[in-house]
This record gives structure tokens, sequence and C-alpha cells, in this order.
């Protein structure tokens, strides 16, 4: 990877879950696209991280959050061909978050909108060919309630167009 170039990507990530399922969008955009991904992502100016959550979470799926707790950062480092990078290193700050209105909508799309919906899944309806790594790390923390430490990569990550 010494010849590669890494776009460096940070965001904000909710994990909601409600009778053993987990609140996901379908994602529009970026190495993501086509799978189930976290309601979350990157902040706008002068953005706190909390803000940038409910946010985001309130953008992508129609939630009003609260943010309960602070589970930690994680990142994944995979191919993907998007200007003159060859890679991204997306750091990603989860957190716990609780629904305290609204209902889930179809968002409104904009210009840097990429969530097509939100929608609830189980565990063993997530795979590595539909789901993002975001998403494998949310059921991962579920079941044993850590992040882990060390960077995740995915060498033969398939950009879905």
């Amino acid at each position: 990877m010494e010849k590669d170039k890494f776009h460096r990507a940070f965001g904000v990530y909710g994990l909601y879950f409600k009778d053993g399922k987990l609140l996901v969008i379908n994602k529009n955009g970026g190495p993501y696209i086509n799978r189930f991904d976290l309601p979350g992502g990157s902040l706008e100016e002068s953005e706190s991280l909390t803000n940038a959550m409910k946010r985001e979470f309130l953008e992508e799926t129609g939630f009003e959050i609260e943010v309960v707790r602070n589970l930690g950062v994680t990142d994944f480092m995979l191919p993907w061909d998007w200007e003159q990078y060859s890679h991204v290193h997306h750091i990603a700050v989860y957190y716990l978050v609780d629904r305290i209105g609204g209902q889930i909508v179809n968002p409104k799309q904009f210009d840097g909108q990429d969530s097509l919906g939100a929608f609830w899944v189980s565990e063993s309806e997530v795979t590595l060919n539909n789901a993002s790594p975001l998403v494998l790390k949310a059921f991962e923390w579920l079941k044993n309630g850590d992040l882990g430490l060390d960077v995740e990569c995915y060498e033969h990550w398939e950009v879905k167009k």
C-alpha cells in the first residue's frame, strides 16, 4: 500500500437498536453505495460531533435522537477509486442513540445526501456483500461491547455501482 493514495474521511455514526434490529440506511454514494450503512456522516463547518450526529440522523432517517453515549472510535481502510485517490481511510466515531421523536421518512434529496431511506435489519440479514464495515462493526459491538483497537483493512472491497 506504499504507493496508494488515501483519502481520509471522518464521520459520526449512530447505533439505534430496537428488538434486536439495527436501523440502517440504503447508501446512495461513496464506497458503500448500494449497501446497508449506519446513519451519520461528516461534520459541517463549526459543528460539534453530537450536533452533527443529530443532524445527520434526522436528515437520513426522519428520527430525532438523543445521543446516549460515545462508544468509541474505529477505522477502516479499503480500495476506492475517487478523484485522485486509490483508497479511503474511514475514521468513524460511534454513538449509541435513542429516538425521541419523528418517524422514518424518505429523505429529502439534496447535494451531499447519500441516504435513499432507512429500515431495520437483523444481524442474520447482513453480510460483507450487502453491508458497510460500519454496520458489521455495529453488530460486533452489540455482541461483545467492544469496537476493537486495530484498523480493519478490506483489500478486496467491491464498490457496487
